[in-house]
């Protein structure tokens, strides 16, 4: 008797979140405030970091901005505080864990709580297989995954004890389905998806309701890390316009942003579609970027 009921429950709270997504789809959204937040970006010198990182001042939010490259995090900061932001940069390498925690000791001293997390520092070596280098392999897994799990697992102890707070993982669509000559790259990515999902759960099952979590996935943006890149299905995006989506995602607490949005729709697609229509569309999508094959640089 009791399934039954459960199924009945069920059946009404799937019905009720497809009327509550098309009400939405419909009337604008509540936005929060982020204004005087402690935001921490990741990988802020460069592309989608530097991008968000100028939506946050904006609105007036705290930044904390992370990256490997002095010059390039310095030149974000400088913009951010021509925006009316109050900036503080460190030079953190988000492959070494034991920089990250000394760098969350130092953020907690001279700042204050994070509020909001943006990890965002990736890295890409577009190759086949056989010539993707060990430590390629490695350090793509370092700082694509290994990375959030140390910055989260230092920054969440305070964000559990204040019940409050918004992790965002910023992932890819290649986190959902995979793209020839990015092996480790789309491996780390499924990873960062896992890792969203998985932590949204447990905190889900701590009660902790206050801590919202986001994952961005895009398909391809012209960053510069990837040369060349083409389709004949997905528009090449640009920063501006993922910086865009993301901070809406954030401030709306979605759940998962994909850009273009309608990417959910053939990620949906390709659970029900047979094997060989899935190549067809593939060979249609005609996906072409610039990619070490047999230690020579091609369009692939």
């Amino acid at each position: 008797m009791h399934i039954v009921l459960d199924l009945l429950l069920l059946l009404g709270i799937i019905i009720f979140s497809y009327l509550e997504s098309l009400v939405k789809f419909f009337i604008p959204q509540r936005r929060k405030s982020v204004a005087g937040e402690i935001v921490l970006i990741t990988g802020a010198g460069h592309g989608i970091g530097r991008l968000t990182a100028y939506e946050f001042a904006k609105r007036k939010s705290r930044l904390v901005l992370w990256d490997i490259n002095k010059h390039g995090v310095e030149e974000t900061a400088t913009q951010c505080r021509k925006l009316g932001a109050t900036v503080h940069v460190f030079v953190v390498d988000c492959s070494n864990r034991t920089a990250i925690y000394s760098a969350v000791d130092q953020v907690k001293k001279e700042v204050g709580d994070v509020a909001i997390v943006v990890n965002n520092a990736g890295v890409i070596y577009p190759a086949d297989l056989l010539s993707t280098k060990d430590e390629e392999i490695t350090r793509t897994f370092k700082v694509n995954i290994l990375g959030h799990f140390w910055i989260i697992k230092a920054l969440l102890p305070s964000m559990i004890r204040r019940n409050y707070g918004h992790i965002v993982t910023v992932a890819s669509v290649c986190g959902h389905e995979v793209i020839p000559y990015f092996i480790p790259y789309c491996s780390s990515k499924f990873a960062a998806v896992g890792f969203h999902r998985a932590l949204t759960a447990e905190l889900e099952a701590l009660g902790k309701t206050g801590i919202q979590t986001s994952c961005l996935c895009p398909v391809f943006v012209n960053t510069g890390f990837t040369k060349n890149p083409s389709t004949r299905l997905w528009p090449v995006l640009e920063t501006d316009e993922v910086a865009k989506s993301l901070i809406d995602g954030i401030l709306t607490n979605k759940k998962m942003i994909f850009v273009p949005s309608y990417i959910n729709i053939s990620l949906i697609l390709e659970k029900f579609l047979p094997e060989r229509a899935l190549k067809a569309i593939s060979r249609i999508q005609n996906v072409q970027f610039e990619a070490i094959v047999g230690h020579k640089t091609k369009m692939k």
